[in-house]
C-alpha cells in the first residue's frame, strides 16, 4: 500500500491512534495528543496546519464516556460536534481530506435489521446525538471527507471491553454480562487498516459516509464468552437482560451495520469478528 503525503492524526494517543501508529511505521504521520492537537482552538489549528501542511487529517479525537456524557452535555457537544466542525473548516481552508470516526450510536437501534448509511439517524443518548451533530458539521463545511461509523471498538491498546474482561476474568470466578444488546465487535487494527486504505486510494468520487465493523454479530455476552474461550480464562459467565444492569445512558438494542457500501466501493474484504479477536488476544499475550 503506497501512501503519499503528510497525515495529521488528532486523538493520536488514544486507542485507534495507537492502532494507526502500529501500521504506519515509516510513513509521514504526525500523532497529536489533546493538548498539541486541541480541536477546540482554531488559532492553534491554523498555526499547526501552516507548519505541517497536511494532505490528510484523521480525527480520532472524541468524548466517548457514554454514561458520563449524560451529565456533561456541553463538554461532549464541544468535542464531538464543535471540534469536528473546526477540523472540517480548517481542512477546507488548507485543502486537506478529512477522515472522521463516528459511531453506530447515531442510530436508535430498536429494529433487528442491518443499518444502512442512509437510514434515519435517531440517537437515544447524548454521546450519539453529539456524534451525529459532528457528522452534520463536517458535511456542511467540507466536501473532501470520509465519515467512518464503527462499533464496539477494541484492541491491545488503551482501555476497552476486551481488556476489561481479561482483567475481571483473572480476578473473579463469575461474571454477569448483558445478552440483549447486539452489535459487532471491531478490532481497532482492522479499522486502522481501512483508514490507511482510504488515504492510499483517495478517490474524490468516493467521499461520504461509510459503515465499518468486522463481519458477523453477537451480544456482549457472546463477546465475553469468546474472549474467555480464546484466552483460556476459566470464569463462569451469566447472561442478563439490560434491565438487570441499568446505566445512565440508553444503548441501542440492535446496532449491526450494513457494510455493503464500503465493500463494493473499495473492493474490500472484511474479517469475521471472532477471527480478529483471536489475532488481538495473541497480540496481547
Amino acid at each position: 500500500m503506497k501512501i503519499k503525503g503528510k497525515v495529521l492524526v488528532f486523538g493520536g494517543i488514544g486507542q485507534l491512534g495507537q492502532c494507526l501508529s502500529k501500521l504506519s511505521k515509516g510513513l509521514d504521520f504526525v500523532f497529536l495528543d489533546e493538548i498539541e492537537g486541541n480541536i477546540l482552538d482554531m488559532d492553534l489549528l491554523s498555526t499547526l496546519f501552516v507548519a505541517e501542511s497536511p494532505d490528510f487529517v484523521v480525527n480520532c479525537a472524541a468524548y466517548t464516556a457514554v454514561d458520563k456524557a449524560e451529565d456533561e452535555y456541553e463538554l461532549c457537544e464541544k468535542i464531538n460536534s464543535t471540534g469536528a466542525g473546526n477540523l472540517a473548516k480548517i481542512c477546507a481552508e488548507f485543502k486537506a481530506t478529512l477522515i472522521h470516526i463516528s459511531t453506530d450510536f447515531v442510530f436508535e437501534g430498536n429494529i433487528p435489521a442491518l443499518l444502512k448509511e442512509a437510514d434515519p439517524a435517531l440517537p437515544i443518548n447524548v454521546y450519539g446525538k453529539t456524534k451525529l451533530q459532528g457528522e452534520l458539521e463536517i458535511a456542511k463545511h467540507l466536501d473532501a471527507h470520509y465519515i467512518l461509523r464503527t462499533s464496539w471498538l477494541y484492541s491491545e491498546f488503551a482501555g476497552n471491553f476486551l481488556k476489561t474482561m481479561l482483567k475481571l476474568g483473572a480476578e473473579r470466578e463469575e461474571l454477569s454480562i448483558i445478552l440483549d444488546q447486539v452489535g459487532t465487535p471491531t478490532y481497532g487494527v482492522d479499522l486502522a487498516g481501512v483508514i490507511l486504505m482510504l488515504i492510499a486510494n483517495d478517490d474524490h468520487s468516493a467521499y461520504g459516509t461509510y459503515h465499518y465493523s468486522n463481519e458477523g454479530l453477537c451480544s456482549w455476552y457472546d463477546f465475553a464468552k469468546a474472549i474467555f474461550e480464546i484466552s483460556g480464562t476459566a470464569v463462569k459467565v451469566n447472561p442478563i437482560p439490560t434491565s438487570a444492569y441499568p446505566t445512565k445512558a440508553r444503548r441501542p438494542a440492535f446496532s449491526v451495520m450494513d457494510k455493503t457500501k464500503i465493500k463494493t466501493t473499495f473492493n474490500l474484504e472484511i474479517p469475521y469478528w471472532r477471527d480478529s479477536l483471536v489475532k488481538c488476544i495473541h497480540a496481547i499475550k
